[in-house]
C-alpha cells in the first residue's frame, strides 16, 4: 500500500512511496500533524543516488517491525535534497553542531515545531561502527520525549538559535588586491598531494574550481607551479577509475588518494564543472588528452543524461543489480569478447592494466596505469593516434555494456546544476565550433526558459512536466551564468534579456542587507532560519556564483549597483578565501576577475556574416578568463551597453577592445585583433 509520496515527482521519494512507514512530505500537513498528535518528528533527507540512503532504506524504512515504531512514535518526514536545499543546509548545520560531522543520510529529530534536538547520519538495524541500532534510538528519544521534554524542546530553541546565527567570518578585507590571490595560492600549494594529484586524503573529490584557480594563476602569471598542479591533478584523475573509461563522464568521488576506486554514482553538477574545467586546461595547454576528456563527458552527458526536450537530468544511481558499481567492471573474458579485433582488445587489456585477479572485487576497474607520455613510448603510436584507437575500443566496450543492467537515472530537471551545464556546453562549443553543441546548448537554454518559469517565476526542480518549488539563489545566478555564457557564443540577446533577469531578481529578492545573499527568496516559506551559503565545496556557493555574474554584467552592460553588490560580498569573504582556498575557490576566481584587467570585446556587424565570424573566432579559442564580449547592432533590443555608440567602419564588420568601456582603436582586421589582445588581455609578472 503507498504512502503519502507516491503523488510526489522526486524520484527519491517515489523510491519510499511503498514503504511500510506512513512519510510525509516536507509542508504544513506533517508539522499540523505532529502538533495535533503531539509528535515529535523524524526527518529524513537523502538524495536518488545515495548508496547509503539506500542501504537505510532497505534494512529500516523497508522493514515492518521498524516501521511500526517510526509510526507509532513520530511524525516522519522525507526530504530530496536536491529539490529542497534549504530545508537540507538548516538541518545540515544542526546535525554539524550537534555530532561534529555530517553526510546522507541525514536524521534528525525535530520538535512539532521543527526545532531540531537530535540527529546523526545512518543509523544500521543492529548495533555496529559504535553506532546504536536505529531501533534503539527511535525508543530513546521516545522515552525521552515523554519523560524528558523540556529539556528537549530547550536544547531544540538553544540549537535553532546556534543555528540561525549568520557565518563567523573574519573581519572583512579593508581592501581587494592581488595579494590576497598570492596567499590563497601560497595554501593550495602547501596542502597539494604531489604524488597523486588534488588535495585531502580519502575520499577524495574532484575541485574543479581549485583547478580553475590554478589554471587563471597560470594565465596570469605564467607560474608554471600552478600549471604543473592543475595538469598533474587532471591527468591523475582521468587516467583513475573515478572517470568512466569507458562510457566518458565522471563518478562522484575516490573512496581511495590514487583515484583508482570510485563511489559510483554520477552527479550533473560535477561533469557540468569538470567539462568546462578540462575545456579551459586544453585551451591553456593543447594538450590533446584533455580534449579527448572534454569529448567523453560530453558525449556521456548527451547519450544518457539528455531529457529529448533537451534539459538534464540530475544523476545516475551507483548501484545496479542491487550492487556498488557492477554496471562498470570488467573481466578480461568480458573485453575479449566484447572487441572484435583480438590485437586490440590485447591492447585494451594492456592499456588498462586488466588482470585475472581484478582490482575491486574480483574485476576490474578500468583505468590507465601509464602516463599518456610513457604508453606513446611504449606502443610508438602518435599521442592522436593512440587517443583514436582508445577511443575505437571504449566505442567497442561501450557498445557491449550497453546490453547490461543500466543504473536507476534521477530523471528530475533541477535549474541550478543546467545552469552549470549550459555554461559548460556554451564554452565547450564556442571553443571547438562543434554545431551539435551549440545546438544542445541552444536547445537546454529553451528548455529552462520555458518549462522552468511558472507565472513569470522560476523553479528549482522539474519532472514529467511539472515544475515546483520555488528556485533559490544559486538557481537563478548559476541559470544567469549560462545564458551569458551562451550569450556570448552566438549574441541572441534573449539570452543576455534573461541573464539580466536573473541578476535583478538576485538583488531584489535574495539581498543581505549587510553584503552578499540569503539562499531563499524574501517570500519564502518561513523555515526556523533563513540560511546563507557561502562555501562552495563541492560546486560554487549561490553567493560566488551570484558574485560572477554581477561581475560580469557589469563589465557588459555597466550599473554601478552590480558591482557595488559583487565588491561588498567579495569583501566580506575575502580573507576566509584565503585562508581556506580550496573551499571558498570560487570566490578566488570571482576576486580574479574582479582585479582584471577586464577586457570588453564588442563585435559589431551582423553575427551571421563571414567576416563578423573571423573577427569572433579570434576570441572563441584561447583562454581568456577576464574577458566578456558582445556582438550584434546597438539597436537591436536588448543589448548591451557595451555596443552603444559604436559603428561599423566602412560598413565592414568592427571590433572595439575595450577596458573600463575605453576602448581603443577599432578594426576590421582579426590578425590586428589577435595583436591587441595578445598585448593587453593577459597579465604576465
Amino acid at each position: 500500500m503507498s504512502n503519502r509520496l507516491a503523488d510526489e515527482t522526486s524520484p527519491y521519494l517515489l523510491q519510499h512511496a511503498e514503504n511500510p512507514v506512513d512519510w510525509y512530505p516536507w509542508g504544513s500537513e506533517a508539522f499540523q500533524a505532529a502538533q495535533k498528535q503531539d509528535k515529535p518528528i523524524f526527518l529524513s533527507i537523502g538524495y536518488a543516488a545515495c548508496h547509503w540512503c539506500h542501504v537505510m532504506a532497505h534494512e529500516s524504512f523497508e522493514d515492518a517491525k521498524t516501521a511500526a515504531l517510526m509510526n507509532e512514535y513520530f511524525i516522519n518526514v522525507k526530504v530530496d535534497r536536491e529539490e529542497r536545499p534549504d530545508v537540507d543546509a538548516i538541518y545540515m548545520d544542526a546535525v554539524v553542531a550537534m555530532t561534529g560531522q555530517g553526510g546522507w543520510p541525514m536524521s534528525v529529530f525535530l520538535t512539532p515545531e521543527g526545532k531540531p534536538f537530535y540527529g546523526g547520519t545512518y543509523f544500521p538495524p543492529q548495533r555496529r561502527f559504535n553506532l546504536p541500532s536505529f531501533g534503539e534510538v527511535l525508543e530513546h528519544i521516545h522515552a525521552e520525549w515523554q519523560s524528558n521534554r523540556e529539556q528537549l524542546v530547550s536544547l531544540g530553541e538553544n540549537l535553532t538559535d546556534r543555528i540561525s546565527i549568520k557565518p563567523d567570518l573574519p573581519e572583512s578585507a579593508d581592501e581587494l588586491n592581488l595579494e590576497i590571490l598570492d596567499r590563497a595560492a601560497e595554501n593550495l600549494f602547501r596542502s597539494f598531494d604531489w604524488e597523486h594529484g588534488g588535495w585531502g586524503g580519502t575520499p577524495k573529490f574532484p575541485q574543479s574550481s581549485a583547478i580553475e584557480n590554478l589554471l587563471r594563476r597560470h594565465n596570469r602569471y605564467q607560474d608554471k607551479l600552478a600549471l604543473e598542479m592543475a595538469t598533474l591533478t587532471l591527468e591523475r584523475m582521468a587516467r583513475g577509475g573515478i572517470y568512466d573509461q569507458v562510457g566518458g563522464g565522471f563518478h562522484r568521488y575516490s573512496v581511495d588518494a590514487v583515484w583508482l576506486t570510485p563511489h559510483f554514482e554520477k552527479m550533473l553538477y560535477d561533469n557540468a564543472l569538470l567539462a568546462r574545467v578540462y575545456l579551459h586546461a586544453w585551451q591553456e595547454t593543447k594538450v590533446p588528452f584533455f580534449w579527448h576528456v572534454v569529448e567523453g563527458i560530453l558525449g556521456f552527458l548527451m547519450r544518457e543524461m539528455r531529457h529529448s526536450s533537451g534539459g538534464f537530468y540530475a544523476s545516475l544511481d551507483a548501484d545496479s543489480e542491487g550492487e556498488e558499481g557492477k554496471f562498470y567492471v570488467w573481466t578480461p573474458t568480458e573485453i575479449r569478447s566484447a572487441i572484435q579485433d583480438p590485437i586490440l582488445a590485447e591492447m585494451a587489456l594492456e592499456l588498462f592494466g586488466v588482470t585475472e585477479k581484478g582490482n575491486f572485487e574480483g574485476a576490474n576497474i578500468l583505468n590507465l596505469p601509464e602516463k599518456l607520455e610513457k604508453l606513446v613510448e611504449r606502443t610508438g603510436l602518435p599521442e592522436e593516434e593512440l587517443l583514436a584507437k582508445l577511443s575505437k575500443i571504449n566505442q567497442e566496450l561501450l557498445e557491449a555494456r550497453s546490453d547490461r543492467v543500466r543504473p536507476a537515472t534521477d530523471d528530475k530537471v533541477l535549474t541550478s546544476w543546467n545552469g552549470l551545464t549550459l555554461v559548460a556546453l556554451a564554452e565547450a562549443a564556442r571553443a571547438s565550433g562543434r554545431a551539435e553543441v551549440l545546438s544542445a546548448a541552444q536547445q537546454l537554454a529553451e528548455f529552462l526558459l520555458t518549462r522552468l518559469y511558472v507565472d513569470g517565476k522560476l523553479m528549482r526542480s522539474w519532472r514529467e512536466g511539472k515544475a515546483q518549488h520555488s528556485a533559490y539563489l544559486e538557481d537563478h545566478a548559476a541559470l544567469g551564468e549560462g545564458m551569458l555564457a551562451l550569450y556570448q557564443v552566438d549574441f541572441n540577446h534573449r539570452w543576455f534579456r534573461a541573464s539580466v533577469k536573473c541578476a535583478e531578481e538576485i538583488l531584489a529578492h535574495f539581498s543581505d542587507p549587510e553584503g552578499g545573499f540569503f539562499d531563499t527568496r524574501d517570500d519564502h516559506e518561513q523555515l526556523i532560519s533563513r540560511p546563507k551559503s557561502i562555501q562552495d565545496t563541492p560546486i560554487p556557493s549561490g553567493n560566488s556564483l551570484a558574485v560572477s555574474l554581477l561581475l560580469k554584467l557589469a563589465a557588459l552592460n555597466g550599473g554601478e549597483h552590480y558591482a557595488e553588490a559583487a565588491s561588498v560580498a567579495l569583501r566580506n569573504v575575502a580573507t576566509t578565501a584565503e585562508r581556506n582556498p580550496s573551499s571558498f575557490a570560487a570566490w578566488l576566481n570571482a576576486l580574479d576577475f574582479a582585479f582584471g584587467p577586464q577586457l570588453q570585446l564588442a563585435l559589431i556587424g551582423d553575427p551571421d556574416d563571414d567576416k563578423f565570424h573571423m573577427l569572433m573566432e579570434v576570441s572563441d579559442h584561447p583562454f581568456l578568463p577576464r574577458m566578456v564580449r558582445a556582438g550584434g547592432l546597438e539597436h537591436d533590443e536588448g543589448a548591451p551597453v557595451l555596443l552603444s555608440n559604436r559603428e561599423p567602419l566602412d560598413g565592414n564588420p568592427t571590433a572595439f577592445l575595450c577596458q573600463g568601456f575605453t576602448c581603443k582603436l577599432p578594426t576590421t582586421d582579426p590578425e590586428q585583433l589577435k595583436k591587441l589582445i595578445s598585448d593587453s588581455g593577459t597579465p604576465r609578472g
